[in-house]
């Protein structure tokens, strides 16, 4: 897509406002040259009374204009309502334009709940905070609910953190099979996952040294996430190694939560989960993402419906206090009755924790060899579906505590956490909202330092680390200690410890 930007503007805002409308759109040099792609150009008139947006936007042989003036009254500062302007602007061109108004308005950031929590904090009521974010951020009445809703919800779970707490998150980047639509650094070839003994080595070495460091400042581990790739293509011994070396650096009971992203069904076994529920683990993800085999088939997935009941089953069996289930509206080939009836059957199930999310096209996956249809505006039946998840979680008992979006989302929606009252997914929210430090070890791990600051008006001052992206750079890797050095300068520098 070509962009014609004059005046101080924030360019990445324009840019993925634009990528609302042009889903995959692309901004490069190439795209300047392209005499077929849309075209966008925004002007900035700034005066001391107020800023004003003049838009005109070109698809072929239509074109389409809005101009937005918003007042310097102080009740924003400058940048704020440059954005707001901006925002306008172009969500009245292209809509005009396409006849398409996205239901998350000018939003386009990860956490559409942040802009409700800061509104909430502000001291406005909660059908104030609403009505704000339909008037003047054009976000429809019903996810305006919804981020309100997630807000409240949020800081119930988040109340008043201290700065000492932190969570552990351990990288497993590791699956049996890769499905068309990740783009997750997780690795699948036979001799891939032959370095699996060793890279177990190796992350709990990472692993002693990062605790033993939490320990000698004097942190509070709250929760620990063992994510990947599949966590359970581990063998039951090797994930005792694991979990034995957790439980011997860390008091697993004190912990709020204990996760083991299993995911997979096709990996789920009664004697791994047995392991699991012996060192602590208090909460499992079994992901179906759909009940349709056919569905499963066209992404990739090399387990089926049945496969999921099972590992469900056993899931259930083994004791383990929360499950969750992932699901994934508007995957390729499902549709509003395949994908309601999956919903359906996931709530009898009565799992505590359901997580749904959009569809989402990512820059390194496989279906993108598909072509570019995969991308989609609109979304078909996603908007439905996505409807239809939130009306019936709610009906039955489940509440939405967590959300976050995506760029190149089918049809622009969000990704929903849901959980019987007293069942919320803690790291999650933790992690999202940044409200206390991450430690990552793994390959493709990153640890997010974090000063959590909003009972004073400030930001969270954030810093991150990276571990090697690829497993066998990783096991090369001897930087834990300096990581952890830097780790500690941190706390010191914020005056944390």
């Amino acid at each position: 897509m070509k962009l014609k930007l004059k005046g101080d503007v924030n360019v990445y805002y324009i840019q993925t406002l634009c990528m609302i409308f042009f889903p995959g759109a692309k901004f490069g040099a190439a795209e300047e040259e392209d005499a077929d792609v849309p075209s966008l150009e925004l002007e900035l008139f700034e005066t001391e009374e107020s800023v004003k947006i003049a838009v005109n936007v070109t698809l072929g042989e239509k074109s389409a204009s809005a101009e937005k003036e918003y007042p310097l009254d102080g009740r924003y500062d400058r940048d704020k309502t440059v954005k707001l302007a901006c925002g306008a602007a172009v969500i009245s061109a292209c809509g005009e334009l396409l006849g398409y108004r996205p239901s998350w308005g000018m939003l386009t950031g990860v956490r559409p709940s942040k802009v409700a929590t800061e509104l909430l904090q502000s001291g406005l009521s909660k059908t104030r905070v609403k009505k704000t974010l339909s008037n003047e951020y054009f976000v429809s009445p019903k996810k305006a609910a919804l981020a309100t809703d997630v807000a409240l919800n949020e800081q119930k779970l988040i109340a008043s953190p201290d700065p000492r707490d932190c969570s552990v998150y351990v990288a497993i980047p590791f699956c049996p099979s890769r499905c068309s639509y990740c783009s997750f650094v997780s690795y699948t070839s036979s001799k891939l996952l032959s370095l699996i003994p060793e890279y177990l080595v190796h992350l709990v070495r990472d692993l002693e040294v990062t605790f033993s460091k939490i320990n000698d400042m004097g942190l509070r581990v709250r929760t620990v996430y063992i994510g990947g790739g599949t966590p359970t293509i581990l063998t039951a011994d090797q994930l005792r190694v694991l979990l034995q070396k957790i439980a011997e650096l860390t008091d697993v009971e004190a912990l709020e939560e204990y996760t083991l992203e299993s995911g997979r069904p096709d990996t789920i076994t009664a004697e791994k989960l047995a392991v699991a529920k012996e060192y602590g683990v208090s909460r499992i993800c079994v992901n179906p993402q759909s009940l349709c085999d056919e569905v499963l088939q066209n992404i990739g997935r090399s387990h089926s419906s049945e496969d999921f009941l099972r590992a469900f089953d056993i899931a259930r069996e083994s004791g383990i206090q929360y499950i969750n289930t992932d699901l994934i509206v508007g995957l390729p080939g499902d549709s509003f009755k395949t994908f309601s009836a999956t919903f359906d059957k996931i709530l009898a199930l009565r799992p505590e924790n359901i997580t749904v999310h959009t569809f989402c096209v990512k820059k390194a996956a496989e279906i993108l060899k598909q072509g570019s249809h995969v991308y989609s505006l609109r979304g078909g039946d996603a908007g439905k579906c996505v409807d239809y998840t939130q009306l019936k979680a709610q009906e039955v008992g489940y509440l939405p505590y967590y959300m976050y979006r995506q760029k190149n989302t089918v049809g622009n929606f969000e990704n929903v956490g849901f959980a019987l009252e007293g069942a919320e997914g803690r790291y999650n929210v933790y992690m999202m909202e940044e409200v206390h430090s991450i430690f990552a070890v793994g390959a493709g791990a990153v640890s997010k330092m974090v000063n959590y600051r909003p009972q004073n008006g400030g930001k969270p001052v954030i810093n991150r680390l990276f571990y090697p992206k690829y497993p066998y750079e990783y096991l090369k890797d001897e930087s834990v200690e300096e990581k952890i050095a830097e780790m500690e300068r941190f706390y010191l520098s914020e005056g944390l410890l």
